[in-house]
């Protein structure tokens, strides 16, 4: 059988699963889709911890001990996730050697309550670095605006970050500008560059998910013949600025300092249209030196009937233009999309994490009663 996975890495895309739990790390299938899918990182978010932690009974030890110790919810938060995040960056950690440092990452988030504020979002990440205590740790920190200047300040202290919640092209433009101020600022103090890392995670689904909803009320047969062209559109026109980078003189001077570049990541590469192809976010993303973040269903999917696209994906950038000039012309506000589609990711995750907080307090007292 042909091993489509095998053929998707050796196209350059560097495989992902986008999920964690404490009990697919026991169960040891974390470590299975290392030895037999190529998974070669894994990220999480507010949502995917708070569903592992209240969907299981592997968490309830650590929960009694915390609740012994008088922890309160945020610090008890904080341990059973970066004890997770720990345990999957000591699976990941062959990965990251045979890589030499470019794959083997695993990803945990700041609190994304503290997406708009630049100084406790540096602070909560140094503090994350310090916890989980493994050179193959990302940082996750949102693309919000004040997240710009966290992300400078924690590359330059030596700090690996994963930017999440990325949408906007403007965006993404601003995070490589923050990206190589802060490499270079780590370059200034004397940091050894070639052990500082970086993702921008460029979200995916969701854009075809907002922009397909205002087609659908927009009508006609225009707006029809844009359904689910916009995402694909939108993160190849984003890897053309990422090749637009890496020909700067400015990131020449970095590289050869021993900088290695800000990858790609496509996140939110799950089809949430059933109308639409289970790989499609796979397939039409394929590039070089690329990560693609898949939940398990996707990444079966495509193990199953995944097909690597022909051509080269630098083919595809004059029709991916074309396509945002289109949506535009039908009504589209891509500007207003962009920021609905960051404003609703923040919140999601807050909304996680405020929900497992407060389920959290309640398993503490019990927890405590019960002793």
């Amino acid at each position: 059988m042909t091993d489509t996975l095998a053929q998707l890495s050796a196209s350059g895309v560097s495989i992902w699963l986008d999920d964690l739990s404490r009990q697919r790390l026991i169960e040891g299938s974390l470590a299975r889709l290392v030895a037999d899918r190529h998974v070669v990182g894994v990220t999480t978010n507010p949502t995917i911890f708070a569903r592992a932690i209240e969907n299981s009974d592997c968490y309830d030890e650590q929960i009694t001990d915390l609740s012994l110790r008088g922890v309160g919810v945020e610090e008890a938060l904080r341990a059973l996730t970066t004890f997770d995040v720990r345990w999957a960056c000591d699976v990941l950690r062959p990965a990251y050697e045979a890589s030499e440092g470019v794959d083997g990452r695993v990803s945990i988030e700041v609190d994304p309550r503290l997406a708009h504020d630049t100084a406790r979002t540096v602070a909560e990440a140094r503090a994350l670095w310090w916890l989980v205590d493994r050179p193959n740790l990302f940082v996750k920190i949102p693309a919000a605006k004040q997240g710009l200047q966290a992300i400078s300040a924690c590359l330059a202290e030596g700090i690996s970050i994963n930017v999440t919640l990325l949408f906007s092209l403007e965006r993404y433009d601003a995070v490589t500008e923050a990206f190589l101020t802060g490499m270079e600022s780590a370059r200034d103090a004397g940091h050894d560059l070639s052990g500082i890392a970086s993702v921008a995670s460029f979200f995916v689904s969701r854009v075809d998910t907002e922009i397909d909803r205002r087609l659908d009320r927009t009508g006609g047969e225009k707006a029809a013949a844009l359904r689910g062209r916009a995402a694909i559109a939108n993160a190849r026109i984003a890897y053309e600025s990422y090749q637009r980078m890496l020909a700067t003189d400015r990131w020449q001077r970095l590289e050869v300092a021993g900088a290695r570049p800000q990858r790609l990541l496509w996140a939110s590469t799950g089809v949430k249209d059933p109308a639409y192809e289970d790989t499609r976010y796979v397939v039409g993303l394929v590039a070089p030196d690329v990560v693609n973040t898949m939940p398990e269903a996707t990444l079966n999917a495509f193990a199953d009937h995944g097909v690597l696209p022909a051509g080269h994906i630098r083919n595809t950038y004059g029709e991916a233009h074309q396509v945002l000039h289109d949506l535009g012309d039908a009504g589209v506000d891509y500007g207003d999309v962009v920021q609905v589609l960051e404003d609703q990711g923040v919140k999601t995750f807050d909304a996680s994490w405020d929900d497992l907080a407060g389920k959290l307090t309640a398993r503490l007292h019990t927890s405590t009663s019960a002793a």
